[in-house]
């Protein structure tokens, strides 16, 4: 499955102007708009805290990443998917370039928490990763309800994965699983309710916060996000929309949008990507980090940007299968994802605002806050390069699957695992490299018209 990214025409021309016609200001960001408000629990979500008892999670504790850091991202068949991974890989690469963070998945279907920890020494801290997140306990729950020997098993090998990073030298996040929607047809019981298996799952994720608190490590609240976000959206598009996939266990894109939300927001990440601040009086421009002001000469601001939002398409937020969905569910535009507008001091009560093949019409008092570009042009003159850089990253990961399930597990792999390891690393650094020369600045034009 891929994303179906929108190629936007080529055009975007630098505009020349003298400099006695407007003024650049270089500066670190503005302050961002004020943080969306959570809404209060509706009747559902109480409905099923009741019912579930979620324990509390826990906060992220600041920004984990640093420059050149390395991020193996571990987990089962739902990791192995390739598509939470690569949300998180190709917003880590094109939001924050400048960190030029490596990440590798590690998937691997019908995986449990002790099966990881039998093959991470081989598979994984040989590359000596610095960041880690995990995402286990789907398979180790076995489909069926909660026995205290299923929770005492994920304890020990949970602990014992997160003191070998740890003792590796990396920092952690240590996931909980996600939620299912129905009893897979390979479910152990064939009795048990869709209730039955998610009171199971909740157990597993409140054992990883205690194991994460005793630890002092990350934690990543998959499950409650997407059993109270599936509810949600099965009340108001009806039960066909299926968070956690039409087995009931694989998220489609809706659902995987909201476990790299969850993993994204675990790992402290700020989602400060641009502001653009245009001061129509004084002509005026101040821009963040990673963009530099080029011209703004009749309204048209032309911007040259090394950092980009994540661009998903447009889509149908009642479906479960596209990008748009998930980010209707959780507030991934408005906490991870700001690329935002700011027009000050204008004379007009309104403005359209082009920027690229769409233009939409705001208030001045809209645009005094500020408008998150990402989130009101979902495809842009940045779609394009993201498209590129996003296509790179999934061969890169497909590749990672065959390096270690193929090859290391391999004929290759059991005869020499030093070699192979040597010569796959030379096959997969091609695909890492292409990534980054993909990741080139753009020039784009933002188009602001007093009405």
């Amino acid at each position: 499955m891929r994303f179906s990214f929108t190629a936007i025409l080529a055009g975007w021309v630098a505009l020349g102007a003298p400099a006695a016609r407007f003024q650049l200001l270089a500066a670190d960001a503005p302050p961002p708009p004020a943080a969306a408000t959570a809404a209060p629990a509706s009747s559902s979500t109480e409905a099923l805290a009741e019912k579930f008892k979620p324990a509390q999670a826990i906060a992220p504790q600041g920004f984990m990443l640093k420059q050149g850091d390395r991020l193996a991202i571990c987990g089962d068949s739902i990791t192995e998917q390739k598509m939470y991974s690569r949300i998180m890989e190709t917003y880590l690469t094109v939001a924050l370039p400048e960190l030029r963070i490596a990440v590798r998945q590690y998937g691997w279907g019908g995986e449990t928490a002790p099966g990881f920890l039998g093959r991470m020494t081989n598979d994984c801290l040989r590359f000596a990763p610095t960041v880690a997140t995990t995402c286990y306990g789907m398979n180790d729950h076995r489909y069926r309800a909660y026995e205290e020997a299923i929770g005492a098993k994920y304890r020990e090998a949970s602990t014992a994965i997160v003191k070998a990073f740890k003792a590796a030298g990396a920092k952690v996040v240590l996931g909980s699983p996600g939620c299912v929607g129905r009893n897979p047809a390979w479910s152990e019981g064939k009795t048990n309710t869709v209730d039955d298996l998610n009171l199971n799952l909740c157990t597993l994720r409140n054992i990883g916060i205690e194991i994460a608190k005793a630890e002092q490590v990350g934690f990543a609240d998959v499950f409650w996000p997407m059993l109270t976000a599936g509810a949600a959206a099965q009340k108001k598009h009806g039960p066909e929309f299926a968070i956690a996939g039409k087995d009931g266990v694989h998220p489609g894109w809706a659902g995987q949008l909201v476990m790299a939300y969850a993993f994204l927001k675990a790992l402290g990440v700020p989602g400060e990507i641009g502001t653009f601040t245009v001061d129509m009086q004084s002509r005026k421009v101040v821009v963040s980090a990673g963009h530099e002001a080029v011209s703004f000469n009749n309204g048209e601001l032309v911007v040259k940007s090394s950092r980009f939002p994540f661009c998903a398409p447009a889509g149908n937020s009642a479906k479960d299968d596209n990008l748009h969905a998930g980010m209707a569910l959780v507030p991934f535009n408005q906490e991870l994802n700001r690329f935002v507008l700011v027009i000050k001091s204008g004379s007009s009560t309104k403005f359209r605002v082009t920027w690229g093949a769409e233009n939409h019409t705001y208030t001045a008092e809209q645009l005094a806050k500020g408008i998150n570009l990402a989130e009101e042009f979902p495809v842009n003159p940045l779609s394009e390069a993201f498209n590129r850089v996003d296509a790179a990253v999934q061969a890169k990961q497909n590749y990672e699957t065959r390096q270690i399930k193929d090859l290391f597990h391999g004929p290759e792999g059991r005869v020499d695992i030093a070699a192979t390891a040597e010569l796959t690393e030379k096959a997969r650094a091609p695909l890492a490299n292409a990534i980054w020369e993909l990741m080139t600045p753009v020039a784009h034009t933002i188009k602001i018209e007093p009405l």
